[in-house]
This record gives C-alpha cells, sequence and structure tokens, in this order.
C-alpha cells in the first residue's frame, strides 16, 4: 500500500515534466504569487515618521505630473522628495523609473541601486519590494541590448505581478 502511494505521488509530480518533454516544451513550475501585494508609495504613507511621509507626499506628487506627462516637474518632485529625506527609498526607485522613461541608462542604474541599498537597510526587502528592482533592472537590461537577461528578469517580475510587469513597463500609475 505505502509503495503504490509513493508511486502515485511520484506520478503526480513527475506528469506536468513528461507531458512537456513529450511535446518538446521546456517544463517552466509555477510559482504561488506573493502573499504581499507590490508595496506603492501610496501605500507606504503612514509606516514611518512624518519626515517620511513629506518625502513620499513629493513623490506622489511627481508620479502624478509624470502621469500627465510633465517630465521637467515630476524630476523637480523627485529631487525636493530626496531633499528632505535622503534615506526614503521611494524617491529613488521615481527617479530610476523616470530616467528608464527617457532612456538615461546611466541615471536609472545609479538610482536603482541607491534604492536597493536602502530597502536593504532598512530590512524591507522581499517580494513586495523586489517586484519594483526585478522589473526596473529587466527594463535597464532591455535598452543595453541584453535582451535574454531581459527576458529572465521580466519573467521573474511577472511571476511577482502580472498586472505590473504584463506589458513590461512600469507606469507612474503603477508605482504610486
Amino acid at each position: 500500500m505505502l509503495s503504490s502511494l509513493r508511486l502515485f505521488v511520484f506520478m503526480l509530480i513527475l506528469s506536468p515534466l513528461l507531458s512537456a518533454c513529450m511535446v518538446g516544451q521546456r517544463y517552466v513550475p509555477q510559482l504561488r504569487p506573493p502573499t504581499e501585494p507590490p508595496l506603492t508609495t501610496s501605500a507606504a504613507l503612514g509606516l514611518y515618521d512624518s519626515t517620511r511621509d513629506a518625502s513620499l507626499r513629493l513623490v506622489i506628487d511627481g508620479l502624478e505630473a509624470d502621469q500627465k506627462g510633465q517630465a521637467s516637474r515630476a524630476l523637480a518632485s523627485y529631487q525636493r522628495a530626496v531633499r528632505v529625506d535622503s534615506t526614503n527609498p521611494f524617491a529613488f526607485l521615481a527617479l530610476a523609473r523616470h530616467h528608464l522613461e527617457s532612456e538615461s541608462i546611466g541615471e536609472a542604474v545609479a538610482f536603482l541601486d541607491q534604492a536597493r541599498s536602502l530597502f536593504e537597510a532598512q530590512g524591507r526587502l522581499g517580494p513586495s519590494v523586489d517586484v519594483w528592482g526585478l522589473g526596473l533592472r529587466a527594463g535597464i537590461d532591455r535598452l543595453r541590448g541584453r535582451d535574454d537577461r531581459a527576458d529572465e528578469l521580466f519573467d521573474q517580475a511577472r511571476r511577482l505581478s502580472l498586472e505590473i510587469w504584463g506589458d513590461e513597463r512600469l507606469s507612474a500609475r503603477e508605482l504610486q
């Protein structure tokens, strides 16, 4: 009886792999979506102190300006957000997104690296935050012509949030 049960469990696990191999497809295990939704700038309001909240509000203002196509106003708002709180990782994420949109790769990389460092220092890394970094890094790699690496990172980002990264672009509204 026990060996029959083991065989049954083994076949349950192995059958998707075998069927994919028989039709010449690569087997990709299905990952469960994260239990936490992506942490947006608006959702971060109230999680920190009043200085961070003031900086987050400036980031939100900048994201709204970006949505309206007011790029210079958005950039000024993000820069003010950094001056108010230089440890606000969302300000740097917004700057990375903004520069990626304008194809300023060097700036996008620098701001994304700074955002990741700040999230890490604040103990905030995890799927709800990694979703931003993975997709932005993929966009940077896409602009650099590193399509294989970009595809790999976009796949990871889509597993965390298909709604955000399905189109391989982070809009200002999605980060807001």
